[in-house]
């Protein structure tokens, strides 16, 4: 039987074939590796003459393209014919992955100071030395400026006038003075962000990692407001696991007492969790509060140690 023949044959069964069963068999008569037919003459051509390759080998290859084409588009119509689609079935939901831990724990953390009546409020990462160093109790000629590692960024000025300095800011601190200057008292908040420092990274560094700031102002507000509400977020943030907080005396620019606070779960070790104290007086009269009629607290922690901590 001519080549041709052979081509219009195999063509015409896979055409009447019924199902995919029936369709594989005749793959298998016409292209299987063993005892297919068009393969069977593929080895007798590698055995001819040239001659012979010239002239039945393109015929051979096009009748074997043929005999693929249509298999491809039996199978196409099979598949269409017996595929049941049930329209009551929900679609399969694509994966949109999840959050970075460090956004998971922020958003515990708010919704943990939003109940307790606190305010989420949010500033910039490019900071004014006023803003990040000044208002906070600490001037130029302060020692405590060595206490933070700074990223200045050049000031570009097209005039030629005088900037003020700005830096990457090393702590959510200056978040504070910005909502104190355009908000009068009562109130409470909180400013989680990134910060930056200027250090070697190594187990307990790192040049950019996330802070935590609360602020409390009032009329009569103690240590022991400080302390309620310290205790009652770690009480919360480590639900199901005892837990123990104590104060030790500190030193911090803009709080005056300052405290470190120290945590203590279960019967583990204590650790260092967090710096606070009561809002220094120079603070309160930077943003033009009497210190005589309103008092107020401060807190700042580590999200990143808050997560070391819980998620070991």
């Amino acid at each position: 039987m001519e080549l041709e023949e052979i081509g219009k044959q195999a063509v015409a069964e896979i055409k009447e074939a019924k199902d995919a069963d029936s369709l594989e068999k005749i793959k298998v008569k016409y292209l299987g590796r063993k005892q297919g037919i068009i393969t069977d003459i593929f080895k007798r051509l590698a055995e001819s003459d040239l001659e012979e390759k010239r002239k039945r080998g393109p015929v051979a290859q096009r009748v074997k393209s043929d005999i693929e084409e249509a298999i491809s588009v039996r199978t196409g119509e099979i598949k269409g014919k017996n595929e049941y689609v049930d329209v009551t079935v929900p679609p399969k939901r694509e994966e949109t992955g999840h959050l970075h831990l460090v956004t998971q724990v922020e958003n515990d953390i708010r919704r943990i100071f939003e109940g307790m009546n606190f305010s989420v409020i949010d500033g910039p990462e490019i900071e004014e030395e006023k803003y990040n160093f000044d208002s906070l109790n600490i001037p130029a000629d302060h020692p405590a400026r060595e206490m933070w590692d700074t990223f200045w960024v050049k000031p570009v000025s097209a005039s030629g006038e005088k900037k003020s300095k700005y830096l990457l800011r090393t702590h959510t601190s200056p978040v504070q003075v910005r909502y104190m200057e355009r908000h009068k008292p009562p109130f409470q908040i909180i400013s989680p962000g990134r910060v930056f420092r200027y250090e070697a990274t190594d187990a307990s560094h790192e040049t950019n990692f996330h802070q935590l700031e609360g602020l409390m102002i009032g009329r009569g507000i103690s240590l022991a407001n400080l302390k309620f509400v310290i205790e009652e977020f770690f009480r919360r943030f480590f639900e199901g696991t005892p837990v123990k907080v104590q104060f030790r005396s500190s030193y911090f620019p803009f709080v005056e007492p300052g405290v470190e606070v120290d945590v203590k779960l279960g019967d583990g070790k204590w650790l260092e969790m967090a710096g606070a104290g009561m809002v220094h007086p120079s603070v309160l009269k930077a943003v033009k509060y009497d210190p005589s009629k309103w008092q107020g607290f401060a807190f700042g922690f580590g999200i990143e140690r808050l997560i070391m901590v819980k998620y070991g």
